[in-house]
């Protein structure tokens, strides 16, 4: 069985993950099928969601769907034994099928923030 977590924003993809207002869960079978789904709501203080990887392991996601997030949010998610994919937009549930078709390559989009003024910068490694 495999669990995804998608940073959700009113039923899309969040584009980005330290900010997002709730995660949808999904279970898949061996063939890739949903067999589950359950939302997720983070408690209001998570700035940054990097101490919800412990949730996430206990919950047992194996791999997140992302639009943007840090390497360093990227790296303490990989040492956790979570797989990031960045780069999905649009509804939750396109996303998750775009990568259920082979459609969805992690894009190594970084998010960098700078003080109080938040800037995205979408730069390729």
């Amino acid at each position: 069985m495999t669990k995804i977590a998608i940073p959700t924003r009113s039923g899309t993809v969040d584009e980005h993950f330290g900010h997002c207002e709730s995660f949808t869960i999904y279970s898949l079978d061996e063939n890739k099928a949903v067999t589950a789904s359950e939302s997720f709501t983070p408690p209001p203080a998570c700035g940054c969601k990097s101490n919800l990887i412990p949730t996430l392991v206990d919950m047992g996601v194996t791999m997140l769907i992302a639009g943007n997030m840090g390497e360093g949010a990227v790296v303490r998610l990989g040492q956790a034994g979570i797989k990031v994919i960045r780069g999905a937009s649009g509804p939750v549930d396109a996303a998750l099928q775009d990568w259920k078709d082979g459609k969805l390559a992690d894009k190594q989009i970084l998010c960098m923030e700078h003080g109080a003024g938040h800037e995205c910068h979408h730069g390729h490694n």
